[in-house]
């Protein structure tokens, strides 16, 4: 009888086809950042107060928590049409009075995209340095959030501009050691690799669909560390949001 011989990377082969049945079978290690009974708050702006509609990024950070068993406090304090200005202003009512342990700020879409209106750079990074030092001497952690980009044309004059904002928010994460979710890196990802220029995550150029808030979720969620097994749990039931 002749054995057949396997290749040295058969169990490599095996893995990858196992995986591609359940992305989740190879759970990521460390653990969700957020613990039992812990707060988190989403400041942000009106793709953030959008975020709490059914289909919205922060209903389905929600939605995740459930699913896997995470008994947190989530709370939306996103207001249409905010600066970084704005939200410096009501930081202590609409976040720091909550007492999270967790502060997810995203900001920068408005401070661009409203032109003469809009926050100046230099402005930008007083306002967000500012609120970064409040919510770390409250004693509580911060996900900074890289803002998404304003049309889906990468080369817009709106997303030239942007690029600054977010390359000062990376420098400001690694300078106060914050957990960074970089949205525009992932958005910008999809935009490159599409073969039309049919709107693929937004409604309007700046406010998410489906798929849009679905990305969004989904990059923050895997910043704060939750496994591939407890995203697919979660995204099984997204789904369901998305085609009742």
């Amino acid at each position: 009888m002749t054995l057949l011989r396997l290749p040295s990377s058969a169990p490599f082969l095996l893995m990858a086809a196992v995986s591609l049945f359940h992305p989740g079978a190879f759970a990521q290690q460390g653990g969700f950042k957020l613990k039992q009974g812990q707060t988190i708050v989403f400041l942000g702006d009106s793709i953030t107060q959008a975020g709490a509609q059914p289909q919205g990024y922060v209903s389905l950070f929600k939605l995740f928590c459930g699913v896997n068993g995470y008994e947190v406090r989530v709370i939306n304090a996103g207001i249409g049409g905010h600066k970084s200005n704005d939200m410096l202003a009501r930081l202590d009512k609409d976040v720091l009075a909550h007492r999270p342990d967790w502060v997810s700020i995203s900001c920068g879409v408005n401070d661009v995209w409203h032109g003469e209106r809009g926050v100046p750079l230099p402005d930008y990074k007083k306002n967000m340095t500012e609120m970064v030092d409040r919510c770390l001497r409250s004693g509580a952690k911060v996900l900074l959030l890289t803002a998404t980009p304003i049309h889906e044309d990468l080369n817009s004059p709106e997303n030239q501009k942007l690029r600054g904002y977010n390359e000062f928010l990376r420098h400001l994460a690694k300078e106060k050691s914050l957990l960074l979710c970089d949205l525009f890196q992932a958005f910008e990802n999809v935009y490159e690799a599409r073969t039309s220029d049919e709107k693929v995550l937004t409604t309007d150029g700046v406010h998410m669909n489906g798929r849009g808030n679905r990305l969004m979720a989904r990059e923050i969620l895997q910043a704060l560390g939750a496994s591939a097994d407890e995203m697919w749990d979660a995204e099984n039931r997204w789904e369901l949001v998305n085609n009742p």
